[in-house]
This record gives C-alpha cells, structure tokens and sequence, in this order.
C-alpha cells in the first residue's frame, strides 16, 4: 500500500510529508529523545556541508569537547570515524535518533548533524532541537523537487526555524540567502564572508597544499591556515568558526585546532603514487561546486599548465544541472572527459549526453568517453609534468549503482590502480 502511494502521490505531497514528520517522532520516541542530552550544530548549504561539518567536529574536539557527527560522508563519535555507506545527507529518522543515542552512550556532549533540503522538508531531522545552526551557501541544485530558488531557499530556512527564536545563527554574507534567514529570528547572529560582518578574510593567497589569510573577527586579527586544497575552504572555515564560537570556543582555539585539519575523504583528496602530475578526487556536484574546484585547481598549477577533469552527473537528480556542469567544465578546464555516474534508475547515456550538450566544443578539448575507468586512464595519459587533473562526481564512496545493480568502486583506489598501471 505505501508503495503504491508513493507512486500515486507527488513528493511534496501534504500526506506523503505528513507520514514521514510522523516516522520523525516515533523514532525520537523509540529511542528517547536522545538530542535532549545533546548540544546539537546543525549544518546546511549547497556546496561544502560535509567539509564545515569535519571542521567544526575538528575544532570541538581540539578544544575538549567530545562530539558526534553525522554527514553525507562520515559518522564520528569521538575520535572513531566511520564512512556513510548510505550516501545520503539528512538519514532515515530511525537511523539518525539511534546514532544520536549512541553518540550520547559514548560520552559526547556535542553532536554535528548535516542536514539536507529534501529532510529539512519531510521533517527527517526533527526533534534534534539544535542549539547552533550554519548555512555554506546556496546555488541551484534539487529544482525538480523545490521548483525554484525560493522555494529552496525557504526550504532550507527551516533548520533556523528549528531554533524556536533562541540559539545562534551562522550566516553567508557574500550569499543571495542573507536577507532571507537573517529575518528568521534567533538569539544571536554571526555573519561571515562579508567585510561588514563578524568574520571576514582578507589578505587571501593559495598554496599548493592549501590557503592562507588573515581572520578579521571581534576580538581582531589571527592567522587563519588550511592545509587543503582550496581558498574556497575559508569560507567553510568561517561558518565552522562561527559555530564553534557560539558553543564557547574561543577564536583562538579555532584557528589553531584548523592547522591541523586534514582533507575530507574524497573532497579535494590528492592521489599520489609518484606521478609527475596531481590528481584529486572530489565529491562535485553542483556546476558551482565545479567551478570552485577547477579554479582552486588552476591557482596550484598556474596558467602554464592544463587542468584536466572528469565530469558527470548522476542519474534521476537535478536534471537540470546537467548542461551547466557541462559548460562550467568547458569554461575552466584545458581537457574534459565527460563520462558515467550513479544511475539510479535513468539511462546513464542519456544523462551522459545532457551534460555532453553543455560543452563548449570550441573553448576546450572536449571528449566523450562513457567508461568510466577508460575516461580516468585517457586523463591520465594527456596529463604532463605539472599538470592537475580532478575526478568529480563519485568522491570517497565504496560503490556504483548501475541499470545492473551495484557495483564496487572506490574512485580513488581506481585511480592509485591505474596510475601505478601506466
């Protein structure tokens, strides 16, 4: 009967989010409404939530606090980390209420929870109460199920809306959301990304590991530095701040615990096995996350030397990304292979072919290579000495869905593989 429904009724539909808020309490029941024990952060965006997350777990736990954390990539409690085999964002309320549980049974005091717009919406972070809550940024993305930038944005404003008037805010100055959450009410504000706001970089410059800049804040200027690849990561590296200053941690903890914040599995994460080239894989989706990571790319290599990358799409998601991955591909790479994703149902050709029509043919060396591993080996093979070269698309996970089902693939064991092939 429920499978039937689901097929009859939209997503969004009152009684398809009315049945899962309702999964939502009656997991909180089961399990005791453990985040009642819990100072919970919560944490959203478009591009970056599961990085923020790992940062603000990193500075808490340098600061000595004990902390859980849940993300579309890992579980932490404490120090033990284990990787998210379910891929998704915001888990199954069951799941989430279990884990919360279990992070409180170990001691932590602190739990992290990424939370998605699709749960946002069916309710699936309910009753996690959070003290604290932080947006990345927001670009297009899941407009076949929000309809438009609005709606998205409204969707995701719920996590403010969760601190019932209290708690704390973190804020993208820079981004379009601003006004919008800014109105939402709540204890306190921290703006960040905006010379007018409470946290804000300047004197930025790239690495070939990672960036380094001066944090400007209320208590005046330290040194902030990161060890991965990315300006874009300050940005990240803000709103993490910000949350760990409105749970009690001083700035100066914060900047100091982040020097020794290692790379997300799969974001950014360099592949070496001695070749003359660099080669990252990163977890991209969006055309915006895309075009943060060729450019992090193109400030590590310079201008005299090509950036390559593999890019795709999953299927049976944001359909209308597609072409704009495609063209942000063509616009900053030197060499481009477009290849398979995740299907989940759709054609991957097909899916394969809309990101193909983006290209710009006449900006870039464009190739359309369906296999996978044929697509990485035909990369690595145009790569030279001093070249980057970054696979995007499938990140740190241990599998593929096919038409035929799963698959294994790890994409950065792939790529240890063929290198050491070649």
């Amino acid at each position: 009967m429920i499978s039937i429904l689901r097929k009859l009724l939209p997503e969004r539909h009152p009684v398809r989010v009315t049945w899962s808020k309702a999964k939502a309490l009656l997991a909180a029941i089961k399990y005791g409404f453990p985040a009642r024990k819990l100072v919970v952060i919560a944490i959203t965006g478009t591009d970056g939530k599961t990085t923020t997350v790992g940062m603000t777990a990193h500075i808490l736990q340098k600061s000595g606090i004990k902390v859980g954390a849940a993300s579309t990539a890992f579980f932490q409690i404490n120090k033990e980390k284990k990787t998210n085999e379910t891929h998704l964002t915001s888990m199954n309320p069951f799941a989430l209420h279990k884990f919360l549980r279990e992070i409180s049974q170990n001691g932590c005091t602190h739990a992290i929870v990424e939370m998605s717009s699709h749960g946002l919406v069916q309710g699936r972070s309910d009753y996690t109460w959070p003290e604290a809550a932080g947006i990345t940024n927001t670009s297009p993305e899941h407009l076949d199920y929000h309809g438009s930038m609005k709606q998205y944005r409204k969707d995701k404003g719920i996590m403010f809306k969760m601190l019932k008037g209290k708690g704390t805010k973190v804020l993208n100055g820079s981004d379009d959301s601003l006004a919008m959450y800014n109105d939402i009410p709540s204890s306190h504000t921290t703006v960040y990304h905006s010379k007018e706001g409470d946290l804000h970089v300047s004197d930025i410059s790239a690495t070939q590991n990672g960036s380094k800049s001066t944090l400007h804040s209320q208590a005046g200027t330290s040194q902030l530095e990161l060890n991965i690849p990315g300006t874009y990561n300050l940005e990240n590296a803000q709103c993490a701040i910000g949350l760990a200053l409105s749970v009690g941690v001083s700035i100066d903890n914060a900047v100091n615990a982040l020097k020794t914040f290692e790379p997300m599995p799969g974001r950014m994460e360099l592949i070496d096995e001695g070749q003359d080239f660099k080669v990252f894989v990163d977890f991209t989706m969006t055309a915006n996350g895309y075009q943060k990571s060729l450019e992090a790319l193109r400030d590590i290599v310079g201008e005299n030397k090509k950036v390559l990358v593999l890019g795709s799409c999953c299927g049976n998601r944001m359909k209308e990304k597609r072409s704009e991955v495609g063209r942000v591909c063509s616009e900053f790479a030197d060499i481009v292979a477009i290849s398979e994703d995740e299907t989940y149902g759709e054609d991957p050709h097909k899916v394969q072919e809309e990101v193909w029509a983006g290209v710009d043919q006449s900006e870039t060396d464009a190739h359309k290579i369906f296999d996978r591993r044929e697509a990485i080996t035909f990369l690595f093979k145009k790569a030279g000495p001093g070249d980057a070269v970054i696979l995007c698309g499938m990140g740190p996970f241990g599998y593929m869905t096919k038409l035929e089902g799963t698959v294994e693939w790890d994409e950065r064991e792939v790529a240890r593989e063929i290198l050491r092939s070649l």
